[in-house]
Order: C-alpha cells, then structure tokens, then sequence
C-alpha cells in the first residue's frame, strides 16, 4: 500500500430529526449567515422553511443566494462570491445537493479574494483562506457532503473541471434521509449511478490496497441490492437511510486509502457529455462507464474481472461488463448516448471536444485511439 494519512475534519449529524441541531451549530461560528440554494426546489418541498426557523431561533442575520443550476458553472459561484464579500459572512449555509454544496466550496474560498474562482479551478491560485462551511444534504449521490472536492463547469473556455484543498472541507454536514423523500425516481437513480461510479474511480486509480477494494465491494453492493427497491418505494425511510450513507461512504475517503490516487479517467469523460449537453452527471457516468471499461479491458482484463468475480460472481471482462450495464439498465440509467437523447450525429462533437479537453485519467492514459473507441462504444455499445 501506499502511505497515508487520514484527515478528515467534517463532523456529520446523520439520522432522522438532525435538523435541530443546525441553528445551535451555525451559531456557534458566527451570526452571519450566507444560504446558498438551488432554483426553488427547498421552497417547494418544506426544507426552506425548516432552515429558517432553525436561523430564527438563533436570531441569524441571513442573507440567500439562490439559483444554482444542476450543472454548477462558475459564473454563479463568482457572483454569489461577490455578494458574499458585500455581506461579510461568518459562515455559509449551503443547502442541496452535490451541484450547490460544490459551489459553496469555492464561493467560500474566493469571497477572501477578489478574483474569479476559475483561478482556483484552472491551478493558478491558492487559497489563503475560507468562509467556514455548514452543509445540508437533500440529495444523495456526489459525497460532496464529507470531502474536500469541487467540480463547475466554464462554458467560456469550455471546461468543466474538479478541484480540491483541505480548507474546503465543510465543518458540519447535516444528513437527515426524510430531506430526500421529494428527489424524483430519475435523480435518486442518477444519486444510484454516481455514488457506484466514484467507488470504481478508486477501484481504478493506483495502488495496492486491499480492504479499500473490500470498501468499494461493500458500497456496490448496497447500491445493488438497496437502489432499485429505493426506486419502487421512494417514502422509505430505511431505503433513503442506506443509499445517503452509501453515498457518503462513497467518497468521503474510505475507498481510497493505501492508494496513490484514483483514476477519474470516466469521470472527465462524463464532465465532457454534461459540458456540451447539461446532462445530467449521474447519467454521463452510467453512459461512460461500460464504455471505458470495454476499451480498457485490453489493458487491464485482470482488474476488471476480479471487480466482477466479487461483485457478480462472473469470471471474464465481458460478463462483468455486461452485470454492470445490467444493473444500470435495472434502475434505469442510460447505457448509450442515444438513451440521453444524444443521437449519431453529434459524434464528432463528442469526439472533438473530448480530444480538445485532452480527456485522460490519472492512473490509465488515454490515447486520442483509447477515446476515438470509447466514443464510439457511447454511441454503439
């Protein structure tokens, strides 16, 4: 194994009812309060409310930013920093799902700057410093909740791109279940397939570790056997329950420990499809997957088979290929481009925007022949 160290700072309150804590605790930091929101959803199914009375208590001073799209796109983060630096917040309260809690992490960081968070994104800065955070899940699927990381997207220079720094970590993360009850069949499936996706990045990545492949076994399988039941009962709670704490699991770090890194070589692949398309990531993912895996079962048909000899009890490339395209298939993710609504004819998009964005992974290259076939699996199988 490689070394490492374990640091993780998030204190997570998980469970049924967890909410009352979140006043008490955001008071603690300060009185201050930056919301940063999507575009209407919590107003909608109560969680709003919930939150506010929480800061009511308190006597919080609270200013909102909301709006954050699906697809986070730096544009949004720079204006919200920019009213953030206005109102001088003690703390930011993000509330949603992967796409805002991604961009409350790098509003936090450039509210103390005064340039555009793409400087961090594109490696060109470093944070000094950062607004602590205060997280509150209400979708399942990115694990954005628990780590350090961040993705947005850039349709200036066409990029979408994730980044990372220990400051970024959020300092407490609220995860009720019930908070999920009113996420759609279609997007718990997507929270489904991204949450299965980032355990095999690190499946992928380099190094030798053999408990964090057990890990990545066991969130699979919970995936397997809790995900398509979850869908036919979206109101179970105990469903809700294990899908959020799988999902967190997922990439909080647990998956990754003794190895050097993952590979994420899918995840660029997915970032390009929701770049050109807005699609939704978690369905880029259950897209790109099959497709990676069928080109690099040339190079690694050992790996790939040992993740389906304990996962689907299959024993070639092919079989276990086919038991992940069946599983995805089973909560009704797209295994093809065309099952997005991305038909033939945009195949030389992909394929440019692909090859101009250099699309690689970090443990396994790609060649410009590795993603001519990979796009070309997307599209045909």
């Amino acid at each position: 194994m490689n070394n490492f160290t374990i640091d993780n700072p998030t204190v997570v309150h998980f469970g049924r009812g967890v909410l009352t804590d979140l006043g008490s605790t955001v008071a603690k930091i300060g009185h201050r309060v930056l919301l940063v929101y999507g575009k209407g959803s919590i107003r909608r199914n109560g969680i709003y409310d919930m939150v506010m009375q929480q800061m009511q208590q308190e006597g919080l001073e609270v200013m909102e930013y909301s709006g954050i799209r699906p697809n986070p796109v730096v544009g949004d983060v720079d204006m919200a920093a920019e009213a953030g630096r206005r109102f001088r917040p003690d703390v930011i309260l993000a509330v949603g799902g992967g796409s805002v809690l991604d961009s409350a992490k790098i509003i936090a960081i450039t509210i103390p700057v005064k340039h555009t968070g793409w400087l961090f994104m594109s490696g060109k800065a470093k944070p000094v410093s950062a607004v602590p955070l205060v997280t509150v899940l209400t979708l399942a699927a990115t694990g954005s909740e628990m780590n350090r990381f961040a993705v947005l997207q850039n349709h200036k220079t066409m990029e979408k791109v994730g980044y990372g720094h220990h400051l970024m970590y959020p300092r407490h993360s609220f995860l009720d279940p019930s908070l999920t009850f009113s996420v759609s069949r279609e997007y718990t499936a997507y929270g489904i397939s991204d949450l299965t996706a980032h355990v095999l990045e690190s499946f992928f990545g380099e190094g030798d570790a053999s408990l964090s492949d057990r890990f990545v076994y066991a969130v699979i399988r919970e995936a397997m056997e809790y995900g398509p039941a979850l869908l036919n009962d979206l109101q179970s709670y105990p469903l809700r329950e294990k899908i959020m704490y799988a999902a967190t699991c997922a990439l909080n770090g647990l998956t990754f420990y003794g190895r050097a890194s993952g590979d994420w070589g899918v995840h660029a692949i997915g970032h390009v499809i929701s770049l050109l398309y807005d699609t939704p990531h978690g369905a880029t993912l259950s897209i790109a997957y099959p497709a990676w895996l069928k080109r690099l079962s040339l190079r690694i048909p050992d790996r790939i088979a040992t993740l389906g000899q304990n996962l689907f009890g299959v024993t070639t490339t092919e079989q276990t290929i086919e038991e992940l395209e069946r599983f995805f298939r089973r909560i009704q993710c797209p295994v093809r481009l065309p099952d997005a609504g991305i038909g033939e004819e945009k195949k030389a998009e992909v394929l440019g925007q692909m090859l101009k964005n250099e699309t690689d992974g970090m443990n396994h290259k790609l060649t410009e022949e590795d993603i001519r076939a990979i796009v070309d699996h997307m599209f045909t199988g």
